[in-house]
């Protein structure tokens, strides 16, 4: 689906509509049964990687969210910021609320001033401890910047994640190569996590190589999504993060209903099915690569 760019100011989220479930989904009704209710109180803290938290449609309920989070085992979240205009609102969220964690960044999908906004980025990160610095990235879809646009935008921040130590959380769509070709140039200490992974195998070690991660959401919950699962199950356990992107991005058998961090449980129990592993290892494994690569706290 084409994602319009939007003006920053209005920081409405990226949706993407949920179509309805059909015979062949992975995920019905009864899904959440794949979550054993029981384990969750003795499984490692579940980390969600990208949850828009500070978004109206978890704002709302925030105490609910969170409780719902909490029931889930998700003990930390990462909390992005996609315009200048939601830097402060997701620092002094994550500021009030334990296990939530910031990152700030310029998204690629909603207008900016650039000049202006990459100097208050810099500012910030002068002055505030953050765990990444995203969302940034490319997005190549009909409908979005053009790329003469985007990609000044993406290599500055590429920079000033070097310059102060940061990984960063990419958005990239229709642009892998692009986006790899500048990740080979700037060379990240710290890598990052390729947010909502979309690209090939080839592409998935490619990244890897770089110090990257892959996150995994509710995409793969759907059963058109093929190539997802299969990477999902094919590819090095130590390679994958798990997120929601909430509220956006829902799993199969939530049709019109925003996406929550406490699903972030349900992507690890998908993972762990289809790789024959129980939901604690996919658990342990996945907070442990979150917490090493943002430098989390271990909530063990």
């Amino acid at each position: 689906m084409a994602v319009v760019l939007l003006p920053a100011d209005s920081l409405a989220p990226l949706k993407v509509s949920a179509r309805p479930r059909g015979r062949g989904d992975a995920v019905s009704e009864g899904m959440t049964s794949l979550v054993d209710e029981d384990m969750c109180h003795t499984l490692p803290m579940l980390i969600d990687t990208h949850c828009h938290l500070d978004f109206p449609d978890l704002m709302a309920n925030l105490d609910a969210v969170k409780a719902r989070a909490q029931a889930a085992g998700v003990g930390q979240i990462v909390v992005p910021s996609i315009a200048v205009d939601n830097f402060q609102r997701v620092l002094n969220l994550c500021a009030t609320v334990p296990g939530l964690h910031p990152a700030l960044g310029l998204h690629p999908c909603f207008s900016h001033d650039v000049t202006a906004a990459l100097a208050q980025l810099a500012q910030v990160l002068n002055e505030t401890e953050v765990v990444a610095l995203g969302e940034i990235g490319l997005d190549f879809r009909p409908g979005q910047a053009a790329p003469a646009v985007q990609l000044p935008l993406f290599e500055q921040q590429l920079q000033l994640a070097r310059q102060h130590d940061l990984p960063v959380l990419l958005h990239v769509v229709k642009a892998h190569d692009q986006v790899l070709k500048r990740l080979r140039q700037v060379h990240l200490p710290r890598g990052g996590i390729v947010h909502a992974f979309s690209g090939s195998e080839q592409q998935a070690r490619a990244y890897a190589g770089l110090g990257f991660k892959l996150g995994f959401g509710g995409a793969l919950s759907h059963a058109r999504a093929r190539k997802l699962r299969r990477l999902a199950t094919a590819l090095p356990l130590e390679w994958l993060v798990l997120e929601t992107d909430a509220p956006d991005m829902p799993l199969a058998g939530y049709p019109d209903q925003p996406n929550e961090p406490s699903r972030v449980a349900e992507v690890a129990a998908l993972i762990a099915q289809w790789r024959g592993l129980s939901q604690e290892a996919v658990a342990e494994a996945t907070s442990r690569t979150a917490q090493q690569l943002l430098r989390l706290p271990d909530q063990r």
